[in-house]
């Protein structure tokens, strides 16, 4: 596991002001990873800060990386810095946490502010890698107690999940960046017994983290358990849409297919493992009366630290609350504490089979539902599959997402004796279908 340094220290500061106010997501403590473009340039690698993007590629120009990581920040994605491994990660977050910090030289600082520096607002985000594969599991055991008791009457869950941590292979080339329209699917689902066709009636959102994989494993050779961590680059946070009458209709017996693969939303920025380090947490009680996960699946320090705590949240804005100027309502408050599995869980079972896992691969956790209402991460169980609707502020009510509802997550990091940090923005908003 990734070790709390001097890089945590909360008293640290930075000569970008606004990477020094309490409600930032992009401390100096954090310097997450992502890729962004300005009018008239590509695509090329960056680091938040504050409300700033510090570019790499021109800091690399100025002579302030050594050559091992300039080669690695050159191009339009993220691959060859994730292909490298956690050393380079952890590296160059060093390196740029010197140059950022209020005790840089005051000759450095000026050019960084000149020459590599620019307002978020004045950038666009785009995916952070090539994303060749996308894996979404599904280990938030809260978001499965429920979904049992809508669907069979009771929150007896599949006799696997407590086994091995499930999953099925999505679609990386529908993944999307955060502020992307998300166009409502057509698709089969079965009405009175009878199958019908045309838009999805039954639209909704899924809290989840993601991680972006670091480092190779050659085809058929699996990653152990205790290296597992090392193949975690880093996180965000991700919206699984889900078009549930499509879902329940095609799923038996392979699974989901249009009911998911539409559209999947992830916030821009890549939050290093080694910003994660405060944050880590211990993986959650084992189900009462369940034998111990199979050895290949355990290992103490990931049993001791591999869990998240991450406060996550979603909030709706509707077009008549946007038409008004209201702000957007808060409907769900969750942790990524309830995930069952860690993700280290994942990998060391994703690759068992000898799957190779390539850098840049985006994998998902599965929702992140809580103990009580108010923590569920999805409309299905918010409304009991559209038994009790969810009334917002302005009177309006909701089973499940209408056209131009606008579903926004948000993820926060917070520990006593340590800055908060934060992922970034997840949004989207509902366009009409098309015409069937």
């Amino acid at each position: 596991m990734i070790p709390i340094d001097a890089t945590h220290d909360a008293s640290r500061k930075s000569w970008v002001e606004s990477a020094n106010t309490s409600a930032t997501d992009f401390p100096i403590q954090n310097l997450p990873f992502g890729i962004f473009s300005r009018d008239g340039e590509d695509r090329r690698p960056g680091v938040a800060i504050g409300d700033s993007i510090l570019d790499l590629r021109a800091v690399a120009k100025a002579g302030l990386l050594p050559a091992k990581l300039a080669g690695l920040v050159d191009g339009p994605d993220l691959d060859p810095l994730l292909s490298a491994g956690l050393d380079h990660l952890g590296q160059l977050r060093s390196i740029v946490g010197d140059l950022l910090d209020a005790g840089c030289d005051s000759a450095t600082s000026a050019r960084v502010a000149e020459n590599a520096l620019i307002a978020m607002s004045d950038a666009r985000m785009h995916l952070p890698t090539s994303l060749r594969s996308f894996t979404d599991f599904f280990v938030g055991i809260h978001h499965a107690e429920e979904c049992m008791r809508l669907l069979n009457g009771s929150p007896q869950i599949p006799p696997g999940f407590t086994s091995m941590p499930l999953a099925y292979n999505g679609r990386s080339s529908s993944v999307r960046i955060s502020g992307e329209a998300v166009r409502r699917p057509l698709g089969q689902w079965l009405a009175d017994k009878r199958a019908e066709f045309g838009p999805s009636r039954w639209l909704d959102f899924e809290i989840e983290m993601g991680i972006f994989v670091a480092g190779a494993n050659p085809l058929g050779t699996p990653v152990p358990i205790g290296e597992a961590e090392s193949r975690i680059a880093g996180f965000c946070l991700l919206n699984d849409w889900s078009a549930r009458d499509i879902q329940f209709w095609e799923t038996t017996p392979l699974g989901p297919f249009n009911g998911k693969g539409f559209s999947t939303t992830i916030s821009p920025w890549i939050v290093s493992q080694h910003a994660m380090a405060p944050f880590r947490a211990p993986v959650m009680d084992r189900v009462p009366g369940v034998p111990q996960p199979l050895p290949y699946l355990i290992d103490d320090d990931d049993q001791a630290h591999g869990g998240l705590a991450i406060r996550l949240e979603a909030h709706l804005s509707t077009a008549n609350m946007r038409q008004a100027g209201a702000a957007p309502a808060k409907i769900v408050g969750t942790d990524a504490r309830y995930l069952y599995w860690t993700f280290a869980q994942m990998i060391a079972h994703h690759s068992c089979g000898g799957t190779n896992l390539c850098p840049g691969d985006l994998i998902g956790s599965g929702t992140a539902s809580g103990p009580a209402r108010e923590m569920f991460a999805s409309m299905l169980e918010l409304c009991s599959m559209a038994q009790s609707p969810l009334t917002l502020p302005n009177g309006e009510a909701r089973i499940f997402l209408e056209d131009g509802d606008e579903v926004s997550f948000t993820g926060r990091c917070e520990r006593p004796g340590f800055a908060s940090i934060g992922f970034g923005m997840c949004s989207g908003r509902i366009e009409p279908a098309i015409a069937p």
